[in-house]
C-alpha cells in the first residue's frame, strides 16, 4: 500500500470528521441558542428564572428518549440517509420555538427538539469508529466535540447581535435569532443525504488498499449484521464512566445555559458585548479539547487526561466569581473553559477503548444518555437555586462541586478497567 496510515488518517478527519463538526456545531446552536433568546424571551412571556430553566432543560428528556431509537435507525437505514432526516426534523423544531406563545408550548418543543438530537453524538462516535484507527482514536472523537465550544465561540457573538439587531417583518429579535439560525441546518440537512459513505467500503476517495487497511486496523470493524450485547450493561466500568460523563457535561450544562444572564448581571452589558465575553471560556474549551485529545493520543495515557483537568475546571470557575469583572476574571473564565474542554475531548478514547464491537454500541449510548441527563437536571437546578438565593453564587458552588466529584470518579474507573486488549476480546 502506498499511503501511509497517517495520510489515511487526514483523509479521514478532512472527509468525514470536519463535516461532522458542522453538524454537531449546528445541533448545539439550535440547542443552547436560547440562553440569549432568554435575555428578552422571559421578559416577554413572562417566564421566571425556574420555568426557562426547567424548559431550557427539559430538552434533554427528549434527548435521553431520542438516543436508543435513533442509533438503532442509523444501523438500519446507513449514515447519510439518518444524519440528513435527524438534522431536518431538528431544524424544524428548532425554528418552531420562536412561534411559542406559553411555558407548555416552549416545553414541548424543547423535547421535541432533544428527541430529533438525541441520537446525533453517539451516531458519529460509532459512525467514525468504522474510519478511525486505534492510535488515533481520542484525536478522531474529539474534533467533532470541538462543535460544541466552536458553536459558542461563533454563535455568541452573532446570536448577540442577532439580538441587537432589527429584525424584518416586525417580529422579536428573540423570534428572529431562533429562526435565522435554523436555516443553516437545513441547507446542511439536504446535502448530508448525498455526501456521507455508509462505510469504507463505499468511500470512492479512498484506494481500495486503503479501504482494505480499515477493515483490518479501524476501532471499529465494518460487518453487515452487528449482535448488540446487553450484558455490557451490567458491567460497573460502564456506570462509572457514565456518571463521570454526567458530572463532565453538568458542568458544562450549567454554565452554557446562564452564563449570558450571569454576565448581564455583573457587568450590565450590551447584548453584542455579553456574546464577546460568553465566547470566551468556549474558545478555551476548543483549545483544550483539541490539544488534550492530541497529547493523550500521543501518550497513549487516559486517567490523567480526564482527573487532572476536571479539577482545575472547578477551581477555575470558583475563581471566575470570586475574581467578578476585570482582566483576572476573564483569565479564570478562560481557564474553566480551556480544562474543561481538555477533559471532555480524552474522555471518549476511555470507554471505547474497552469495548468491542457487540458490546459499543449499547454502551456509548447508556454512557451518552446518562451523561446528557446532566443537561435536563443542571440547568433547572440552577434555576431554582438562583430563585432562592438571589445570586449565583450557590450554582457556581454547584457547578465546581460536579467538577471535582468528576475528577474523584476518574480514579474509580482507573481500578475498574481491565486492559484494553481484555475488553476487546
Amino acid at each position: 500500500m502506498s499511503a501511509t496510515p497517517a495520510s489515511l488518517v487526514r483523509k479521514v478527519r478532512w472527509r468525514l470528521a470536519m463535516p461532522a463538526i458542522a453538524f454537531m456545531l449546528l445541533s448545539s446552536l439550535d440547542r443552547v441558542n436560547v440562553s440569549f433568546a432568554a435575555l428578552q424571551m422571559n421578559h416577554d412571556l413572562g417566564f421566571s428564572p425556574s420555568q426557562y430553566g426547567f424548559g431550557a432543560g427539559i430538552l434533554f428528556l427528549g434527548f435521553l428518549a431520542g438516543q436508543y431509537p435513533s442509533v438503532l435507525v442509523l444501523q438500519r437505514i446507513g449514515m447519510r440517509r439518518w444524519l440528513s432526516l435527524c438534522a431536518l426534523s431538528w431544524a424544524l423544531c428548532a425554528a418552531g420555538i420562536a412561534a411559542v406563545r406559553t411555558p407548555l408550548q416552549f416545553d414541548v418543543l424543547r423535547v421535541l427538539l432533544g428527541f430529533a438530537e438525541g441520537g446525533l453524538a453517539p451516531g458519529i462516535v460509532l459512525y467514525l469508529s468504522q474510519f478511525a484507527t486505534e492510535q488515533e482514536r481520542a484525536t478522531t472523537f474529539a474534533l467533532p466535540m470541538l462543535a460544541i465550544p466552536i458553536s459558542l465561540v461563533l454563535g455568541s457573538p452573532v446570536s448577540g447581535w442577532l439580538m441587537g439587531s432589527t429584525p424584518p417583518f416586525h417580529v422579536a429579535a428573540w423570534r428572529w435569532m431562533l429562526i435565522a439560525e435554523s436555516l443553516p441546518t437545513l441547507a446542511l440537512g439536504l446535502a448530508a443525504w448525498f455526501y456521507f459513505p455508509d462505510r469504507p467500503a463505499e468511500a470512492s476517495w479512498l484506494s481500495s488498499p486503503e479501504r482494505a487497511w480499515l477493515e483490518q486496523h479501524a476501532a471499529l470493524r465494518a460487518v453487515d449484521r452487528v449482535h448488540n450485547d446487553w450484558r455490557v450493561l451490567r458491567e460497573p466500568m460502564v456506570w462509572a464512566a457514565a456518571l463521570l460523563w454526567f458530572g463532565l457535561l453538568s458542568g458544562a450544562y450549567g454554565i452554557m445555559f446562564w452564563l449570558p444572564q450571569m454576565i448581564r448581571q455583573l457587568s450590565g452589558l450590551s447584548n453584542f458585548q455579553i456574546g464577546l465575553v460568553n465566547a470566551l471560556p468556549w474558545a478555551g474549551a476548543a483549545l483544550g479539547t483539541y490539544y488534550n485529545s492530541q497529547h493523550s493520543d500521543r501518550t497513549g495515557e487516559r486517567f490523567w487526561h480526564i482527573g487532572a483537568p476536571a479539577a482545575l475546571a472547578g477551581v477555575a470557575i470558583l475563581s471566575a466569581w470570586a475574581l467578578s469583572g476585570g482582566v483576572p476574571g476573564l483569565a479564570a473564565l478562560f481557564m474553566a473553559g480551556l480544562a474543561l474542554g481538555a477533559a471532555q475531548g480524552a474522555f471518549w478514547a476511555l470507554p471505547t477503548a474497552l469495548l468491542g464491537p457487540a458490546t459499543l454500541a449499547v454502551a456509548a449510548v447508556a454512557i451518552n444518555i446518562c451523561g446528557s441527563s446532566g443537561g435536563l437536571v443542571m440547568p433547572h437546578l440552577v434555576g431554582y437555586v438562583r430563585e432562592r438565593s438571589g445570586s449565583f453564587a450557590g450554582p457556581t458552588l454547584l457547578i465546581a462541586l460536579m467538577l471535582f466529584l468528576s475528577a474523584a470518579l476518574v480514579a474509580l474507573i482507573r481500578l475498574l478497567s481491565p486492559s484494553s486488549d481484555q475488553a476487546r476480546s
